[in-house]
């Protein structure tokens, strides 16, 4: 009779616990080690070798499916690199079958020892000649077939996702070997990795609100950073390195999106002696060296957009963009012009200052491009750390990357002028002391690095948010284990 217990039986784990004491009882259901011999995976691949020589292998694994028919049981062992299908037979254990029969449940994890057979239905297996239990579950695993399907259940109880849904775990395998393409190709191009705080006594690098702690030794409150090392990567500028990156988590304490999390892991790179247009070349290489290496293809579908990485990436300018599709000048109109358009567009926005209300509308015109593109001659106004144009002043150096309507990269000149950087900070100051909590923490030793010298350096960023659009996912589906509120007592 095959073995069904009710997956979500009131008295399962009751149950699960007498099988358990009665273990226990001869021997102990949590070892700390086994003497496995093979993956399942090396198993499977040298099948008829391992037949024909009757040699004995140890595998360990998980039970993830079991059938007991009399004298005969069948069951599904699971590692991380493969499953195979086990026969466990009265005559080959005698009276550890009664055992086995009568203790062992699916979610089990097993060591058995055995030999390779061939099924008289022609299926690939192990007759077990002697088995051990390595963990006693004591709660079921979700139904095969079905799995978890609440979504608050799959995040917050992702191993029992993961477990059960290979396709999302082999989207992590994915997701390990994008990181390591970026790394390797920025090895490739001869920048050293580095490691920067993630405690800062400042927020510089980017604008955005930032988590706050404090720091008990030193009797001060300290922020987690809210990019990767930006301003010490310069200062490694400075100090006479001239190609440096940093692959590491951001913290960043505003809303979650799909396209957003608190948490998320980040690039950013920063090259001496080269400027924006270099980085829009380099970016736009790793690009589709990510996606061929990765993916197998440049060709992407991401919340209805279809783009191909492999195409020309156009330039768009941010002025003209925004003047073709709402009709305003971001660079002569008035706050109140400005704000007036968003509301007749029925888009929402903070802040009551040019530069949020400039940025809110580029935000909307975004929506409208597919990419992939590099966005151009932003204003000086949204670009607190990027070099103006010669040609023109109020513009920056600077470039974003976008592919369905979203911004998935950023560069710039970066700049190394001292004067114009204090100004600039003193701007974002007056920001804040207005009331504006995304905007950039000033850092005065930076400037002080500044007088000191930094040579013309273009800095690059990008976060996990690619891979995700890569995939069309939600972020938060493509980090392993998301923050989660506590479940309520």
């Amino acid at each position: 009779m095959e073995n069904k217990t009710p997956i979500n039986s009131n008295n399962e784990r009751v149950e699960r616990e007498i099988k358990l004491n009665k273990i226990l009882e001869s021997s102990n259901p949590y070892p700390s080690k086994t003497v496995r011999t093979h993956s399942i995976a090396d198993v499977l691949s040298n099948f008829s070798d391992l037949e024909g020589s009757k040699e004995e292998v140890v595998l360990a694994g998980r039970i993830i499916n079991l059938r007991t028919h009399g004298n005969l049981s069948f069951a599904n062992l699971k590692d991380s690199s493969s499953e195979i299908q086990l026969a466990f037979s009265k005559n080959e254990l005698g009276d550890d079958y009664k055992s086995f029969v009568k203790l062992i449940d699916m979610a089990d994890f097993l060591e058995v020892s055995g030999v390779c057979f061939v099924t008289h239905k022609g299926q690939n297996s192990l007759l077990v000649k002697k088995y051990k239990v390595l963990s006693k579950a004591l709660l079921p695993l979700p139904e095969k077939w079905h799995g978890l399907k609440d979504e608050e259940e799959r995040l917050r109880k992702r191993y029992l996702d993961l477990l059960t849904n290979d396709d999302l775990r082999e989207m992590f395998v994915k997701k390990s070997k994008f990181w390591q393409v970026t790394r390797d190709f920025m090895i490739k191009k001869g920048f050293f990795e580095v490691e920067t705080p993630v405690l800062e006594t400042t927020t510089g690098g980017a604008e955005a609100r930032p988590f706050k702690t404090h720091h008990n030794d030193f009797d001060l409150d300290v922020y987690l950073r809210i990019s990767v090392g930006e301003l010490w990567q310069k200062r490694l500028m400075a100090a006479g390195f001239e190609k440096t990156f940093e692959i590491g988590k951001v913290f960043r304490n505003e809303g979650s999106s799909p396209d957003h999390l608190q948490e998320f892991t980040n690039l950013e790179f920063y090259w001496a002696y080269a400027n924006y247009l270099d980085g829009m070349k380099l970016s736009q290489e790793l690009y589709r060296e990510i996606a061929v290496q990765v993916f197998g293809t440049t060709k992407f579908k991401t919340k209805g957009y279809e783009y191909n990485l492999g195409d020309e990436w156009k330039e768009i300018d941010y002025k003209d963009e925004i003047l073709k599709q709402t009709g305003i000048d971001v660079l002569n109109a008035s706050k109140e012009e400005m704000a007036s358009k968003l509301q007749e567009l029925k888009v929402k926005y903070d802040g009551q200052t040019r530069e949020r209300l400039m940025d809110t509308l580029w935000k909307y015109c975004r929506k409208n491009i597919a990419g992939p593109a590099f966005l151009i001659n932003h204003p000086k106004l949204v670009s607190p750390l990027a070099k103006s144009k010669e040609e023109n002043p109020e513009l920056t150096e600077r470039f974003q990357i976008i592919i369905a309507g979203s911004e998935v990269g950023n560069g710039y000149s970066e700049l190394n002028n001292p004067i114009e950087q204090r100004k600039r900070f003193e701007e974002q100051q007056s920001l804040i002391d207005r009331g504006d909590e995304e905007a950039m923490m000033p850092d005065w030793e930076f400037v002080e690095m500044l007088e000191h010298g930094m040579p013309p350096t273009c800095g690059f960023g990008f976060g996990e948010r690619l891979f995700a659009f890569l995939n069309d996912k939600p972020v938060r589906e493509t980090t392993l284990f998301p923050l989660m509120k506590p479940k309520a007592d």
